[in-house]
Protein backbone atom coordinates (compact mmCIF):
# COMPACT_ATOMS: atom_id res chain seq x y z
CA UNK A 1 0.00 0.00 0.00
CA UNK A 2 2.76 2.36 -0.99
CA UNK A 3 0.24 4.92 -2.29
CA UNK A 4 -0.51 5.95 1.32
CA UNK A 5 2.94 7.50 1.57
CA UNK A 6 3.51 8.18 -2.13
CA UNK A 7 0.57 10.39 -3.09
CA UNK A 8 -1.26 13.40 -1.75
CA UNK A 9 -3.76 15.78 -3.29
CA UNK A 10 -1.39 18.74 -3.63
CA UNK A 11 0.61 16.81 -6.24
CA UNK A 12 -2.03 17.56 -8.89
CA UNK A 13 -3.24 20.66 -10.70
CA UNK A 14 -6.73 20.54 -12.18
CA UNK A 15 -8.26 22.72 -14.87
CA UNK A 16 -11.91 22.60 -15.92
CA UNK A 17 -12.88 24.35 -19.16
CA UNK A 18 -9.42 25.94 -19.20
CA UNK A 19 -9.80 27.54 -15.76
CA UNK A 20 -7.99 26.61 -12.57
CA UNK A 21 -10.06 24.18 -10.53
CA UNK A 22 -9.66 21.52 -7.87
CA UNK A 23 -10.03 17.78 -7.35
CA UNK A 24 -13.45 18.43 -5.85
CA UNK A 25 -14.56 19.84 -9.22
CA UNK A 26 -13.81 16.44 -10.76
CA UNK A 27 -15.14 14.38 -7.84
CA UNK A 28 -17.68 16.61 -6.08
CA UNK A 29 -18.73 15.66 -2.57
CA UNK A 30 -16.49 12.62 -2.37
CA UNK A 31 -17.30 10.74 0.81
CA UNK A 32 -15.84 7.85 2.77
CA UNK A 33 -18.10 5.35 1.01
CA UNK A 34 -17.20 6.26 -2.59
CA UNK A 35 -15.67 3.58 -4.79
CA UNK A 36 -13.78 4.23 -8.03
CA UNK A 37 -13.77 1.93 -11.05
CA UNK A 38 -11.93 2.09 -14.36
CA UNK A 39 -12.84 0.01 -17.41
CA UNK A 40 -9.89 -1.17 -19.51
CA UNK A 41 -10.25 -2.27 -23.13
CA UNK A 42 -6.68 -1.82 -24.41
CA UNK A 43 -3.18 -3.05 -23.62
CA UNK A 44 -2.13 -1.16 -20.45
CA UNK A 45 -4.98 1.18 -21.37
CA UNK A 46 -5.61 2.28 -17.80
CA UNK A 47 -2.39 4.30 -17.97
CA UNK A 48 -4.36 6.87 -19.93
CA UNK A 49 -6.37 7.49 -16.75
CA UNK A 50 -3.36 7.53 -14.42
CA UNK A 51 -4.05 10.87 -12.79
CA UNK A 52 -7.79 10.23 -12.53
CA UNK A 53 -6.99 7.00 -10.69
CA UNK A 54 -4.52 8.79 -8.46
CA UNK A 55 -6.81 11.67 -7.48
CA UNK A 56 -9.44 9.05 -6.68
CA UNK A 57 -6.87 7.45 -4.37
CA UNK A 58 -6.05 10.74 -2.65
CA UNK A 59 -9.77 11.49 -2.30
CA UNK A 60 -10.27 8.09 -0.68
CA UNK A 61 -7.68 8.88 1.99
CA UNK A 62 -8.56 12.57 2.39
CA UNK A 63 -12.20 11.70 3.07
CA UNK A 64 -11.11 9.65 6.08
CA UNK A 65 -7.53 10.48 7.15
CA UNK A 66 -7.42 7.60 9.66
CA UNK A 67 -7.05 5.31 6.65
CA UNK A 68 -3.50 6.60 6.28
CA UNK A 69 -2.50 6.31 9.93
CA UNK A 70 -4.59 3.77 11.82
CA UNK A 71 -6.10 1.01 9.71
CA UNK A 72 -3.89 1.67 6.67
CA UNK A 73 -6.34 0.10 4.26
CA UNK A 74 -5.99 -0.27 0.51
CA UNK A 75 -8.05 2.22 -1.52
CA UNK A 76 -11.45 1.14 -2.77
CA UNK A 77 -10.50 1.25 -6.44
CA UNK A 78 -11.28 -1.39 -9.07
CA UNK A 79 -9.75 -2.17 -12.46
CA UNK A 80 -12.15 -4.04 -14.75
CA UNK A 81 -10.50 -5.65 -17.78
CA UNK A 82 -12.94 -6.24 -20.63
CA UNK A 83 -12.63 -9.16 -23.05
CA UNK A 84 -9.15 -10.21 -21.90
CA UNK A 85 -6.45 -9.30 -19.44
CA UNK A 86 -4.77 -6.11 -20.66
CA UNK A 87 -1.73 -6.15 -18.38
CA UNK A 88 -1.95 -5.85 -14.63
CA UNK A 89 -2.36 -2.38 -13.15
CA UNK A 90 -1.76 -3.61 -9.62
CA UNK A 91 1.06 -1.13 -8.79
CA UNK A 92 -1.67 1.52 -8.37
CA UNK A 93 -2.82 -0.59 -5.39
CA UNK A 94 -5.64 -2.40 -7.13
CA UNK A 95 -5.09 -4.94 -4.38
CA UNK A 96 -5.95 -7.50 -3.05
CA UNK A 97 -6.37 -9.33 -6.34
CA UNK A 98 -10.17 -9.17 -6.17
CA UNK A 99 -9.86 -5.49 -7.07
CA UNK A 100 -8.54 -6.27 -10.57
CA UNK A 101 -10.93 -8.48 -12.48
CA UNK A 102 -11.70 -9.87 -15.92
CA UNK A 103 -15.14 -9.80 -17.51
CA UNK A 104 -16.38 -10.73 -20.97
CA UNK A 105 -17.15 -8.03 -23.54
CA UNK A 106 -20.89 -8.54 -22.97
CA UNK A 107 -22.12 -5.13 -21.83
CA UNK A 108 -24.51 -6.79 -19.40
CA UNK A 109 -21.66 -8.54 -17.61
CA UNK A 110 -19.66 -5.31 -17.53
CA UNK A 111 -22.54 -3.54 -15.82
CA UNK A 112 -22.91 -6.49 -13.44
CA UNK A 113 -19.27 -6.01 -12.41
CA UNK A 114 -19.81 -2.26 -11.87
CA UNK A 115 -22.89 -2.90 -9.75
CA UNK A 116 -21.37 -5.79 -7.81
CA UNK A 117 -18.58 -3.44 -6.68
CA UNK A 118 -20.95 -0.56 -5.96
CA UNK A 119 -18.89 1.82 -8.13
CA UNK A 120 -19.82 5.45 -7.54
CA UNK A 121 -17.13 7.13 -9.69
CA UNK A 122 -16.62 5.54 -13.09
CA UNK A 123 -13.98 5.97 -15.81
CA UNK A 124 -14.64 4.57 -19.27
CA UNK A 125 -12.28 4.62 -22.26
CA UNK A 126 -13.10 6.59 -25.39
CA UNK A 127 -15.77 4.57 -27.18
CA UNK A 128 -18.85 5.39 -29.26
CA UNK A 129 -22.20 5.31 -27.50
CA UNK A 130 -24.47 2.45 -28.53
CA UNK A 131 -28.13 1.65 -28.08
CA UNK A 132 -27.53 -0.96 -25.37
CA UNK A 133 -30.23 -2.84 -23.54
CA UNK A 134 -29.09 -3.87 -20.07
CA UNK A 135 -30.64 -6.47 -17.82
CA UNK A 136 -33.85 -5.31 -16.20
CA UNK A 137 -33.26 -2.77 -13.41
CA UNK A 138 -29.46 -3.07 -13.52
CA UNK A 139 -29.16 0.27 -15.30
CA UNK A 140 -31.45 1.90 -12.74
CA UNK A 141 -29.35 0.46 -9.91
CA UNK A 142 -26.18 1.95 -11.43
CA UNK A 143 -27.74 5.36 -12.08
CA UNK A 144 -29.05 5.48 -8.53
CA UNK A 145 -25.46 5.19 -7.28
CA UNK A 146 -22.97 6.63 -9.81
CA UNK A 147 -22.12 10.25 -9.01
CA UNK A 148 -19.33 10.93 -11.51
CA UNK A 149 -18.49 9.46 -14.90
CA UNK A 150 -15.55 10.48 -17.07
CA UNK A 151 -14.17 9.37 -20.41
CA UNK A 152 -10.44 8.93 -20.93
CA UNK A 153 -8.17 7.95 -23.80
CA UNK A 154 -5.68 5.11 -23.51
CA UNK A 155 -3.12 7.58 -24.87
CA UNK A 156 -3.73 10.00 -22.00
CA UNK A 157 -5.14 12.80 -24.17
CA UNK A 158 -8.75 12.84 -25.34
CA UNK A 159 -10.10 15.09 -28.07
CA UNK A 160 -12.37 17.99 -27.09
CA UNK A 161 -11.63 17.63 -23.36
CA UNK A 162 -13.59 19.15 -20.49
CA UNK A 163 -10.84 18.99 -17.90
CA UNK A 164 -7.18 18.22 -17.41
CA UNK A 165 -5.10 16.88 -14.54
CA UNK A 166 -1.39 17.66 -14.33
CA UNK A 167 1.07 15.97 -12.03
CA UNK A 168 3.22 18.52 -10.21
CA UNK A 169 5.53 16.05 -8.49
CA UNK A 170 7.69 13.41 -10.19
CA UNK A 171 6.31 10.82 -7.78
CA UNK A 172 3.04 10.95 -9.74
CA UNK A 173 4.89 8.98 -12.45
CA UNK A 174 6.01 6.19 -10.11
CA UNK A 175 2.91 4.05 -10.53
CA UNK A 176 2.67 4.22 -14.34
CA UNK A 177 6.34 3.32 -14.65
CA UNK A 178 5.80 0.31 -12.39
CA UNK A 179 2.87 -0.76 -14.56
CA UNK A 180 4.97 -0.41 -17.69
CA UNK A 181 7.89 -2.28 -16.13
CA UNK A 182 6.66 -4.29 -13.13
CA UNK A 183 9.18 -4.72 -10.33
CA UNK A 184 10.68 -8.18 -10.36
CA UNK A 185 10.38 -9.33 -6.78
CA UNK A 186 12.38 -12.39 -5.74
CA UNK A 187 11.19 -14.75 -3.03
CA UNK A 188 14.02 -13.49 -0.82
CA UNK A 189 13.00 -9.84 -1.34
CA UNK A 190 9.35 -10.64 -0.61
CA UNK A 191 10.34 -12.51 2.53
CA UNK A 192 12.49 -9.58 3.68
CA UNK A 193 9.59 -7.15 3.25
CA UNK A 194 7.24 -9.52 5.08
CA UNK A 195 9.74 -9.91 7.93
CA UNK A 196 10.09 -6.13 8.28
CA UNK A 197 6.49 -5.92 9.44
CA UNK A 198 5.77 -3.04 7.05
CA UNK A 199 2.26 -3.61 5.58
CA UNK A 200 3.23 -3.66 1.89
CA UNK A 201 1.76 -5.85 -0.82
CA UNK A 202 5.30 -6.50 -2.07
CA UNK A 203 5.78 -8.73 0.98
CA UNK A 204 2.72 -10.81 0.14
CA UNK A 205 3.57 -14.06 -1.72
CA UNK A 206 0.25 -13.70 -3.54
CA UNK A 207 1.41 -10.38 -4.98
CA UNK A 208 4.54 -11.89 -6.50
CA UNK A 209 2.44 -14.75 -7.88
CA UNK A 210 -0.02 -12.22 -9.37
CA UNK A 211 2.76 -10.40 -11.21
CA UNK A 212 4.13 -13.67 -12.59
CA UNK A 213 0.65 -14.79 -13.62
CA UNK A 214 0.18 -11.67 -15.72
CA UNK A 215 3.63 -11.43 -17.29
CA UNK A 216 2.30 -12.64 -20.64
CA UNK A 217 -0.96 -10.65 -20.73
CA UNK A 218 0.33 -8.40 -23.52
CA UNK A 219 2.99 -8.60 -26.19
CA UNK A 220 6.37 -6.90 -26.23
CA UNK A 221 5.11 -4.65 -29.03
CA UNK A 222 2.00 -3.65 -27.08
CA UNK A 223 4.12 -2.76 -24.07
CA UNK A 224 6.43 -0.70 -26.28
CA UNK A 225 3.47 1.25 -27.69
CA UNK A 226 2.20 1.97 -24.17
CA UNK A 227 5.65 3.16 -23.13
CA UNK A 228 5.86 5.40 -26.19
CA UNK A 229 2.43 6.89 -25.44
CA UNK A 230 3.48 7.71 -21.89
CA UNK A 231 6.80 9.17 -22.93
CA UNK A 232 5.05 11.44 -25.45
CA UNK A 233 3.07 13.02 -22.60
CA UNK A 234 6.05 13.78 -20.40
CA UNK A 235 7.55 17.24 -20.07
CA UNK A 236 10.27 17.75 -17.49
CA UNK A 237 9.30 14.37 -16.04
CA UNK A 238 5.66 15.37 -15.50
CA UNK A 239 2.46 14.53 -17.37
CA UNK A 240 -0.80 16.31 -18.15
CA UNK A 241 -3.80 14.16 -19.05
CA UNK A 242 -7.14 15.27 -20.47
CA UNK A 243 -10.64 13.91 -19.96
CA UNK A 244 -14.29 14.44 -20.76
CA UNK A 245 -17.17 14.48 -18.32
CA UNK A 246 -20.06 12.15 -19.12
CA UNK A 247 -23.56 11.88 -17.81
CA UNK A 248 -23.71 8.51 -16.04
CA UNK A 249 -26.53 7.41 -18.36
CA UNK A 250 -24.31 8.16 -21.38
CA UNK A 251 -21.39 6.30 -19.81
CA UNK A 252 -23.53 3.16 -19.58
CA UNK A 253 -24.11 3.40 -23.33
CA UNK A 254 -20.35 3.12 -23.90
CA UNK A 255 -19.79 -0.25 -22.22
Amino acid sequence: MHVIDLLNSNMFDVEVSGAKASISDVFPNWNAHDRFGVLIYDALGGLGATHLIQIAITSFYDSKPARRTERKVYPEIYAIHVGQWWGTHVPFDFWPARKEILVSDDHREILDAINDRAITRLAVPQRPARDLVHRRKEEDAALDRIVTAAMYSATGRIGDPDFSIRGTDRRTETNPQRVLRPLQISEAQAAAVAKSGVPMKEGDPDYRAWLMQHEQDITIDQRAIAESNRLALRKDGLVTETYRFLRPADALKCL
